[in-house]
């Protein structure tokens, strides 16, 4: 009872944090709004300059809305594969989806000066960035799949996926070697991560790729906490474990792959909001876990975007920097401390 009552107030704070967060990622900036403006404009009414109206509904909002999405589809795709490798250190990119999808890139982007210029041109827009960053991280996601259905081992699978991985960045390696500077600059700025680059339209099919994987991932409740123990114990309750690690590979590909593909690779959030969720509920099971970790990895997410924006000054960090700066410290604490992750 006493367990109970203290995550009630848990996720009381945690949700009252990600509204904040939220709504402070809005407010904050090169231009700061008042949270007055940020609400008024958010409930239906118009702010009091037209110019903060425009800024939050076309560009802070959707920013906010992403970085949300972004939050939670890497923190549950980490969670995801943690509990399916039973690795803490493996992350939502550990089956070489990443990989895939920068290579996608890499040959758009250092690739686009064979093609013609009007097929340049059209590769080289945002949607042909994102088509091709799709189809890279579904083909490693196919041949994973088919991989996985070879295969009886899970961990043969990680391996599979390491080696995928290896493999892609090692072409994309080449690619950049006989590239030209600006091909290589702009290769550089999208391996950096953006969250403030998607229109509308482009949001709405990125909340629909993610709620997908998050539902499939919702779905795994169960199989996930059979697995605590071991393939042999969710066997032995009856859980058809091939199904399962198909469904959970499936998710994490959906979630990692879309968000890769419309804001790019970002770092060390999947690998460490899971452990900080773990710690703050001191549970495992994920009935629990996958909401405190949907919504630490939100507000975590929020909060990096604010921190990137530099309110108050021109300038606007990496998100990719922010992250790392964040998760590096983390992780690291978790290597000093693995005598606990029996």
């Amino acid at each position: 009872m006493a367990d109970k009552k203290r995550n009630t107030i848990l996720f009381l704070m945690l949700g009252l944090g990600l509204v904040f967060m939220f709504l402070a990622s809005i407010s904050l900036g090169s231009v700061t709004i008042p949270l007055k403006e940020v609400y008024t404009s958010l409930t239906g009414g118009h702010a009091s300059k037209s110019a903060w109206e425009y800024i939050i509904i076309n560009y802070r909002l959707p920013k906010a809305i992403t970085a949300v999405l972004v939050g939670t589809g890497l923190s549950i795709s980490g969670l995801l594969m943690q509990t399916l490798f039973r690795n803490p250190l493996a992350g939502p990119y550990v089956l070489g989806l990443s990989s895939g999808a920068s290579l996608g890139v890499a040959f758009v982007i250092l690739g686009a000066g064979f093609l013609p210029s009007f097929l340049s041109a059209i590769a080289l827009s945002s949607y042909g960035i994102v088509l091709a960053s799709t189809l890279g991280s579904t083909l490693v996601l196919l041949l994973v799949l088919v991989v996985s259905q070879k295969l009886r081992d899970t961990m043969a699978i990680l391996i599979v996926g390491l080696m995928f991985g290896s493999f892609t960045t090692a072409i994309v390696s080449v690619l950049t070697y006989f590239s030209t500077a600006e091909q290589l600059q702009k290769f550089t700025f999208w391996s950096m991560g953006s969250l403030g680059n998607l229109s509308w339209s482009t949001i709405g099919i990125f909340t629909i790729c993610v709620s997908i994987g998050l539902l499939l991932s919702a779905s795994s409740i169960k199989p996930l906490n059979a697995l605590l123990l071991g393939e042999n114990y969710a066997k032995s309750v009856g859980l058809n474990f091939k199904k399962a690690r198909l469904i959970i590979i499936f998710a994490t590909s959906i979630l990692a792959g879309s968000i890769t593909a419309f804001a790019g690779p970002i770092a060390f959030i999947g690998l460490a909001v899971p452990h900080i969720a773990k710690l703050t509920f001191q549970t495992s099971n994920h009935t629990i876990l996958f909401w405190s970790t949907l919504f630490f990895g939100a507000t975590i997410m929020l909060f990096c975007d604010i921190v990137s924006e530099m309110p108050g000054f021109e300038v606007t960090l990496p998100i990719n920097a922010i992250t790392s700066i964040i998760g590096a410290p983390v992780v690291i604490w978790l290597l000093v401390r693995k005598k606990n992750f029996s």
